[in-house]
């Protein structure tokens, strides 16, 4: 009896790890592999393929397949330590020649995503092949134009902060379709002061008093991305406008002499700096090592309109950019590509825009100003009406990996469009002929009545004074995202 009961434990424990393998691959290769049986081999390929024809339908199975990047990297910034000048190899007691070559085990222990750099009992290592030992060792304020790939901006000695006025950016297009519209990074322009700087610092001061968390946030696991992010933040500021700024290295205290103010760099929370400083939203994206994917971890986002940080935090990238029109269908699987393998030195900027009454820089979920949206007042005055222009840019962290999306809110009354060759007409077209559900999601409506016969008066005079040819087609512009004759323009407006 005891035989036969044995028996049967056997074949049930039988069947059940043969149902097991059958739907676990990774068990069942597992042990194929001890028992040397032979069997096809997979495809190692785990990256997405580069396009996909529109004129193909997909099939099912293939759709019901999502893209993997746990085995997707950006390109090891690792060989920029023999290009900077550190005592790094003396910390660790390692030749230059080996500290450069990427160690065996770099892309498998990962630093996960949720953890502190400063509480890793062993070696980790970032996405771009740091590992924390390095980090430590490289110290503060390191020479991150030598580790990024991207040059320091040069000094603008001839800048007056009382007359400086945003480059004109009008990032309007015709064909218009949903695309992220990218060019290089400007690298003298990744952080752009003009006159309303102070306005602005005190206003989003006042934000983060107001709403706290809703405006500035960080999970586990950002500290170092923060950190790397001011940091960067501080030497860019100090090589751009030495005027105003200055870093006392022994001391650890940043110098603004628009504002009057000292900051102590060892005791002040590096986002918190940002908010003191800094007029640009921020936004931290840090790679799951388990998926590849990348997340929302840290943030200062002071200009958000119909959303804020709080209801995006801890998001992936597709999951914060559901409410676009288009996006999945064109341009998530795009996207989460080039994030999975953007190099440090391929900086990129784009702009955003849209129509608003006044001058809204915050509005979250339930804010009264979105109430404008919903009505076209029959006395609004076209001096009310303001282009917002969202001017972003997108790069990648040297030590930690991280994404940086960054931005900052420009306003420009339209009326100012009078002045501006070929940029009413353009306007005109995509208001009159955008995509219904892109316009809508620009909310552009609530001015239209007024706009579009201000913008058909001006682009008559326009071409009445020769600025513009009769028979011109909208499209966009060479000089985008600017227009003919802007820089002239600029300079005048600024006594330059």
């Amino acid at each position: 009896m005891d035989g036969v009961l044995l028996l049967l434990i056997g074949l049930v424990f039988l069947l059940t790890s043969i149902s097991c393998l059958a739907v676990n691959k990774k068990q069942r290769d597992v042990v194929l592999d001890r028992l040397h049986i032979r069997r096809r081999r997979a495809s190692g390929a785990r990256t997405p393929p580069r396009s996909l024809s529109p004129g193909k339908k997909i099939p099912a199975a293939a759709a019901a397949v999502s893209p993997t990047y746990q085995d997707i990297f950006p390109p090891s910034r690792r060989a920029a330590l023999a290009e900077i000048e550190t005592d790094l190899p003396t910390i660790l007691n390692k030749p230059l020649s080996e500290l450069v070559t990427p160690p065996a085990k770099s892309r498998i222990a990962c630093i996960p995503l949720d953890v502190d750099l400063k509480n890793l009992e062993s070696t980790c290592y970032t996405a771009t092949e740091f590992s924390n030992e390095e980090i430590n060792a490289l110290g503060d304020f390191p020479d991150y134009a030598g580790l990024s790939g991207i040059p320091l901006p040069e000094p603008y000695t001839t800048f007056d902060i009382t007359k400086a006025q945003p480059r004109p950016y009008r990032p309007l297009r015709w064909s218009y379709h949903q695309t992220m519209s990218l060019t290089k990074l400007e690298p003298d322009w990744w952080l752009e002061l003009e006159s309303t700087y102070v306005k602005r610092i005190q206003q989003r001061q006042g934000l983060y008093a107001k709403y706290g968390d809703h405006v500035l946030d960080h999970l586990p696991g950002s500290e170092l991305a923060c950190k790397e992010l001011m940091e960067m933040c501080v030497q860019f500021l100090c090589a751009r406008y030495p005027q105003y700024f200055r870093l006392d290295r022994e001391n650890m205290t940043f110098h603004n002499d628009i504002l009057h103010t000292y900051t102590d760099l060892k005791k002040t929370h590096p986002l918190h700096v940002l908010l003191n400083n800094v007029p640009e939203d921020f936004a931290i994206m840090l790679r799951n090592p388990e998926t590849g994917f990348y997340h929302f971890r840290a943030g200062v986002i002071c200009s958000s309109l119909g959303w804020d940080l709080g209801t995006k935090m801890g998001l992936r990238l597709h999951e914060i950019h559901a409410p676009i029109p288009d996006y999945k269908e064109k341009m998530q699987f795009s996207m989460d590509r080039y994030f999975a393998k953007k190099p440090t030195d391929k900086a990129i900027q784009r702009g955003s825009w849209g129509l608003e009454i006044d001058e809204p820089l915050y509005m979250p979920p339930g804010d009264p100003h979105t109430d404008h949206r919903d009505v076209q007042h029959a006395d609004l005055d076209l001096s009310r009406i303001h282009l917002r222009v969202d001017w972003q840019t997108l790069r990648r962290l040297p030590l930690s990996g991280a994404i940086i999306f960054n931005f900052k809110a420009l306003f420009t009354p339209v009326e100012k469009f009078r002045e501006e060759p070929y940029i009413p007409a353009l306007l005109l077209k995509v208001l009159r002929e955008g995509k219904k559900s892109i316009m809508e999601y620009k909310s552009t409506w609530h001015t239209e009545h007024v706009v579009i016969p201000a913008m058909e008066e001006f682009a008559k005079e326009q071409i009445e004074k020769g600025w513009v040819p009769a028979d011109w087609e909208p499209h966009t512009l060479e000089e985008s995202p600017w227009f003919p004759g802007w820089e002239e323009k600029w300079r005048r407006e600024q006594d330059f």
